[in-house]
């Protein structure tokens, strides 16, 4: 029933000129414009706990690029799934609050950690939104941090702050806390670590 509705409304939009929608190949349109898919990224999580249908058991998602972390032996990471840039040392900041972790992510540069001479400029690095901080998150690991195996990072805490701001409440923002990877939001005036990023669309 839900596919036929989606078949009828997609069916409307077009006739309208709103959208049209080329699932063969990836991509829609909209308003003129072809618009290529999100694509979700899998968890990490493979054991199932015996139960079908669950994440581990249809592993559904875009896989894990080999290696999926590049250490660019300049202070960085890259994630070959994102193609996003990391701070290698994941506590070159310490807690912070979340007006200072702003402030401390967007002043980084080269050369003013110990570390880091990828050549950027202050306003090259910024605190990650919350959907970016928890595509760090593998969620097969009960471990301490909830991250990869093997990946290249230095010192990670627990929690970290992102960017985003609660809209129910502004005077709190979201973050990640990596163990086991859950997501949350605070009061701005709490203590959570920093974990710059750079590059994105």
């Amino acid at each position: 029933m839900k596919r036929l509705l989606w078949i009828f409304l997609s069916l409307i939009l077009v006739m309208v000129g709103w959208t049209t929608v080329c699932a063969e190949d990836g991509f829609y349109v909209v308003a003129g414009q072809k618009v290529k898919y999100a694509p979700v990224p899998k968890t990490g999580q493979t054991d199932s706990y015996g139960v079908i249908g669950t994440d581990g058991d249809l592993e559904k998602g875009v896989a894990w690029p080999t290696p999926r972390f590049i250490d660019n032996n300049n202070g960085t990471i890259t994630d070959n799934l994102t193609g996003l840039i990391w701070l290698k040392n994941a506590n070159a900041f310490g807690m912070r609050t979340w007006l200072q972790a702003l402030s401390d992510a967007n002043a980084l540069h080269s050369g003013s950690i110990t570390g880091l001479s990828d050549g950027s400029n202050a306003g090259d690095w910024r605190l990650p939104n919350v959907r970016e901080l928890q595509s760090l998150v593998d969620y097969s690991r009960n471990a301490v941090p909830a991250i990869p195996t093997g990946t290249p990072f230095l010192t990670v805490q627990s929690m970290y702050w992102s960017s985003t701001i609660y809209a129910n409440y502004p005077l709190y923002a979201w973050f990640v806390n990596f163990i086991g990877g859950y997501v949350d939001s605070k009061d701005k005036t709490a203590f959570y670590y920093v974990w710059p990023v750079r590059g994105g669309k």
